[in-house]
């Protein structure tokens, strides 16, 4: 499971380490959408909840598809800027087809690209978005029809939100973590600059490496995948709060984006070694590691752990309850469906590599 990025003839400075304050309002609203993730800010993201007037609250539940498992591709800027004010003109910039197309993906789910043809103007694939988003939930509907019906509306009101983050919380916690940013990208440039990109990538974090030939860089993901950074280079994007994730952009038409975390401390608590023996038998066969990591970006049915990864439903059913013999696994019921979510407390236990590992 690896992303390869093409860097065959792209020149020097066009692998770029720079701090983006969209790339991390946007880590910063993943934690608060999904702090279990995240329990170093779990206090943080109590307090923003408390502190928050009921409609930006409600603003932010409604647009949460742009950040929760996955971060829209236009959230995480190529060129970034020195304000938010500035990367949110960019992104005011992009044409309502490659912007509607970045937020369905994350609203509908990443197994289709809705680029072309357009959902705007084609009503099969309209249907088809309409569809998945209807399958993913009513709020997931119910942003998708907002957002094919009327995408300048939709667009002006996510700007909104996202400009009342700044008042409301941002603006506090991005010049708390700025130090911290900063102090990273004068180490990873210096690398750069002095022992080259595969000292630099290597400092970003053990899933990314420089392919033998230099041609490409390899990131180990859910996905296999390639992308090309001919033409506008790649950008590595430090952020404190997207601690462990591994955040990218690599659809057709993007510029490769790579958000990677900040080192900070991590969990000390230890467990117990027959629970370890568990763990790791259960996590033994790479069907179950698969489905671990994807339970990582968010709850999921049987049904749809089968479809993500071909599997039948028995199949799949087997390997779930082994996970939860194990205590990695919790089970709710909604309504007919029964939905599994990863224990990140135990598995965090289990050690800071797994983590990281099924986080990215």
């Amino acid at each position: 499971m690896t992303l390869r990025i093409d860097i065959g003839g792209v020149p020097s400075e066009g692998l770029r380490f720079a701090a983006s304050p969209l790339a991390e309002l946007t880590a910063m609203l993943h934690v608060l959408a999904e702090p279990d993730h995240h329990p170093e800010f779990a206090a943080w993201a109590a307090d923003v909840w408390a502190g928050l007037r009921p409609g930006l609250a409600e603003r932010l539940r409604e647009a949460e598809f742009l950040w929760r498992t996955s971060q829209a591709d236009f959230m995480l800027p190529a060129r970034p800027r020195r304000t938010l004010g500035e990367e949110l003109d960019d992104v005011d910039g992009i044409d309502d087809e490659r912007y509607v197309s970045a937020a369905l993906i994350t609203t509908c789910g990443n197994r289709i690209h809705f680029a072309s043809p357009s959902p705007l103007t084609d009503a099969a694939t309209r249907d088809l978005a309409l569809d998945l988003a209807q399958a993913r939930g009513p709020r997931q509907e119910a942003f998708a029809e907002r957002l094919l019906a009327d995408p300048a509306a939709v667009r002006a009101r996510v700007r909104d939100t996202l400009e009342a983050c700044a008042g409301a919380f941002f603006d506090t916690a991005w010049a708390e973590v700025a130090v911290r940013i900063a102090t990273d990208l004068r180490l990873k440039n210096d690398l750069l600059k002095r022992q080259g990109l595969g000292a630099a990538l290597a400092s970003v974090s053990g899933a990314v490496t420089l392919a033998a030939d230099g041609e490409a860089i390899l990131v180990d993901k859910l996905l296999d995948k390639a992308t090309t950074a001919h033409g506008g280079g790649v950008t590595f994007i430090p952020s404190v709060f997207g601690r462990p994730h591994l955040a990218m952009v690599h659809a057709p038409g993007w510029q490769p984006v790579v958000q990677y975390p900040v080192d900070g401390p991590g969990p000390s608590e230890p467990v117990s070694l027959e629970t370890v023996t568990l763990r790791l038998k259960a996590l033994a066969h790479p069907a179950r590691l698969r489905l671990l990591r994807t339970l990582a970006r968010g709850p999921h049915t049987n049904g749809e752990l089968a479809h993500a990864w071909d599997l039948t439903p028995p199949e799949v059913s087997r390997h779930v309850a082994l996970l939860r013999q194990a205590g990695l696994l919790t089970a709710r019921r909604e309504g007919r469906y029964v939905r599994y979510s990863l224990n990140l407390s135990d598995l965090t236990a289990l050690g800071t590599d797994l983590l990281a590992a099924a986080l990215r």
